[in-house]
């Protein structure tokens, strides 16, 4: 997937809003029992009452108005003619009438910031508040805001509540939007599809697999949601995603509807010729030896293409990348992970002069070296985010970017870069003056430190490293008014770090052993998170001392001010301080929020 900053779902408010609104059309009235005929009483069936739950009539041949009508109750019981909801009900719950439920968007989904959410202070619109649903008299507007917020599993065990709780819960799986699915490794596809076959309205859809996947699933899905638009299905690591290529290819072109795709472990893909006139997003990963690769889809933005790290992969990138340009001219973002990325695929890129193009991640690639980072400085000016991590870039490259993108830069990501220095980091943090993140993880290293990711699938990788000596006890400066993500995990040639960044929220010291921790000055008002595990005692606690103590709750001293001489100054009593209240709250400094110094 393409390395945007990681965002990190919030409880619901809607519930209790939801319920204030109800609470003030609602007033408690006393259950009463509707008149049982003395025929029924005679028979002995206990089929419960033959008048109707919401008017009180006989059912025989009635035909109810949804009002409700004066029942025989007594004089203390009588019921508020001001209340829009009736409490009179039938012990038996039959199910009630319901307005038809168009207006529903996304209702098993818990995100609170997506569009689309049904709004609790619409009821009429999903529900009619006089419905009852059951002998409780818990109105239907209630009910539906108490379900919907349930998982699957809790909608099925509420579906064994009542006839009328069953219903709801029908309608909810009916109205469901969005669905996210755990198959555990003991579930066939009949699981799936007994799910899928309770919302034929779904929209967005995504599987979490522990069990293999095959052709049977694409199956289901394309069978079960006519109307998907939107599919994730990534795969836990026992299971085995056996989909082809072909099976693959036809599902795509199936689904008219289909506007995103992620998958996880396409390794047995093979090739694929891909066809799709509404298909904008796709993420495919675990790619491995691709003998075609074709994509005909011109509504496609964004591409995520990340390929296994093995030497014996042979999928030709050049020609995959010339044909990704010439095919989707409207891309705006591109991540492509692989170890075999040339100088030679970066020039097919810029050959395809995409106009749009405003986020390009070439990750991994040994032999991307500067002449390419020249390449794409020359064919896209309006980059926005550029990764380049684990290329062979230097300080020089880095100084073709910030004469280029110096206006437009937001994210530059250069992990796994061994010839870049401190220097040329410095240097990009005071040239790119809109730098809102940067990863500089496992750059400044020392010459014998193990790569985490290195083993025998990508020795190249490790032997750049090796041959690349860097000086150890470099020193960091950077200060930056809008920087505000920061990453050095890695970076054990660091000997010093001086940070002045009013912006930055998140910091990663990760593995950086040697930093000094009297070397260490962090004036970051704004910092939230600081990640430190593996470091040391002594520098985490330098870490701690410096942004979890400082600014501290204080106000601000008694005025000051100068002897006539100019020799001293002394403080002026309150008496005399002609300061107004307000001026000395403006004064005071405000409240720092509390850092989190992560050391696991």
């Amino acid at each position: 997937m393409l390395p945007l900053p990681s965002s990190f779902t919030k409880p619901n408010s809607h519930t209790s809003q939801f319920t204030n609104h109800t609470m003030q059309h609602f007033h408690p009235e006393p259950h009463i029992a509707p008149t049982v005929s003395s025929d029924a009483k005679r028979s002995g069936k206990k089929r419960g009452s033959y008048n109707c739950g919401r008017c009180g009539l006989p059912k025989k041949g009635h035909d109810c108005t949804g009002k409700t009508a004066p029942t025989p109750t007594s004089a203390s019981s009588a019921t508020p003619s001001h209340s829009s909801f009736s409490a009179v009900s039938a012990p038996s719950s039959g199910s009630a009438s319901r307005r038809p439920l168009s207006h529903l968007r996304r209702a098993l989904s818990f995100d609170e910031d997506e569009a689309g959410r049904l709004d609790p202070s619409e009821p009429a619109d999903v529900w009619s508040v006089e419905d009852d649903l059951d002998s409780s008299g818990l109105p239907g507007n209630l009910l539906w805001e108490v379900l919907r917020r349930l998982p699957p599993a809790g909608l099925l065990t509420a579906a064994m509540v009542s006839r009328g709780w069953r219903e709801m819960t029908r309608s909810l799986w009916r109205a469901a939007e969005e669905l996210r699915i755990r198959v555990p490794a003991w579930a066939q596809v009949g699981f799936v599809s007994s799910i899928l076959q309770k919302c034929p309205g779904i929209v967005t859809l995504s599987l979490k697999m522990e069990s293999d996947v095959d052709s049977t699933i694409l199956a289901c899905i394309a069978f079960s949601c006519p109307n998907l638009a939107f599919l994730e299905i990534s795969v836990s690591d026992p299971a085995v995603n056996r989909i082809s290529g072909g099976e693959f290819a036809r599902f795509v072109a199936d689904k008219k509807s289909l506007k995103s795709l992620k998958m996880e472990g396409c390794s047995n893909l093979g090739g694929f010729v891909l066809c799709s006139s509404s298909l904008s997003t796709l993420w495919l990963s675990d790619l491995y030896s691709l003998s075609k690769m074709v994509f005909n889809c011109p509504q496609l933005r964004e591409v995520s293409l990340e390929f296994a790290h093995q030497e014996s992969d042979s999928t030709d990138l050049t020609t995959m990348v010339e044909g990704l340009g010439r095919s989707c001219p409207r891309l705006k973002n591109i991540h492509i992970s692989s170890m075999h990325l040339s100088h030679a695929a970066v020039l097919a890129l810029t050959a395809a002069q995409l106009r749009g193009l405003r986020m390009l991640s070439l990750v991994l690639g040994s032999e991307v070296t500067d002449a390419s980072v020249a390449a794409i400085a020359s064919s896209y000016l309006n980059l926005e985010l550029l990764d380049l991590s684990g290329s062979s870039i230097s300080d020089s490259g880095i100084s073709m970017i910030c004469n280029v993108f110096s206006e437009t830069l937001t994210r530059l990501l250069l992990a796994l870069c061994p010839n870049v220095t401190s220097s040329g980091i410095q240097f990009a943090t005071a040239q790119l003056p809109h730098l809102e993140l940067m990863d500089c993880g496992m750059t400044i290293c020392e010459p014998n430190s193990h790569h985490p990711t290195a083993d025998e699938s990508n020795r190249k990788l490790q032997k750049t490293f090796a041959t690349n000596l860097h000086l150890t006890n470099q020193k960091l400066i950077i200060k930056h008014s809008c920087l505000k993500k920061l990453s050095l995990w890695g970076c054990s040639g660091l000997d010093a770090l001086y940070l002045n960044c009013p912006q930055l929220n998140d910091l990663n010291l990760n593995s950086c052993r040697n930093l000094h921790p009297e070397r260490l000055l962090l004036q970051c008002p704004s910092l939230e998170n600081v990640y430190a595990s593996g470091c040391q005692d002594m520098l985490i606690g330098a870490i701690q001392s410096q942004v979890c103590n400082a600014f501290t709750d204080m106000e601000n001293p008694s005025p000051c001010k100068r002897l006539p001489d100019g020799s001293k100054r002394v403080r002026v009593p309150h008496l005399v301080n002609t300061e107004s209240p307000e001026d000395e709250k403006k004064g005071r400094r405000k409240k720092r929020r509390l850092c989190n110094v992560v050391v696991d």
